[in-house]
């Protein structure tokens, strides 16, 4: 069942975290690097929930790759996720930040690329099945 869960969930809820715990949310900035070129790059809350949400998007593709009675319910939880997403981005002013979008249209990969897998390997196995 712990495979079943949708790693992205971990992504919103920090990004929920951040945007109720300060009054600076996605904005605020968390570290400062001077690269060798002399720029200064500034890492602020925000970019930290889009390289989390992106490193997690990759394990949730993977994911849609297995079969099993899990991937439903997977397929399902993620859903979810990006349901929850979109009405946090819809009806709350303080998730209206582009981290947040980013955010949420990494969840509506995740369900498109969930489908579209299984769906594909679904059609793969049937077409093999038949050929026998």
């Amino acid at each position: 069942m712990l495979a079943a869960f949708p790693l992205l969930a971990v992504a919103l809820l920090i990004a929920n975290i951040i945007t109720m715990g300060s009054d600076a949310g996605f904005s605020h900035s968390l570290l400062s690097i001077v690269l060798p070129s002399e720029g200064k790059l500034e890492i602020t809350a925000g970019d930290l929930v889009i390289l989390l949400g992106l490193i997690l998007l990759y394990f949730e593709i993977f994911k849609a790759t297995r079969t099993g009675s899990s991937t439903i319910i997977d397929h399902a939880l993620s859903l979810l996720v990006f349901v929850v997403a979109l009405v946090e981005f819809l009806i709350l002013p303080r998730f209206a930040h582009p981290a947040f979008l980013a955010l949420l249209l990494m969840t509506l990969i995740d369900v498109v690329a969930g489908f579209t897998v299984t769906i594909s390997g679904a059609r793969r196995d049937f077409t093999a099945m038949k050929s026998e």
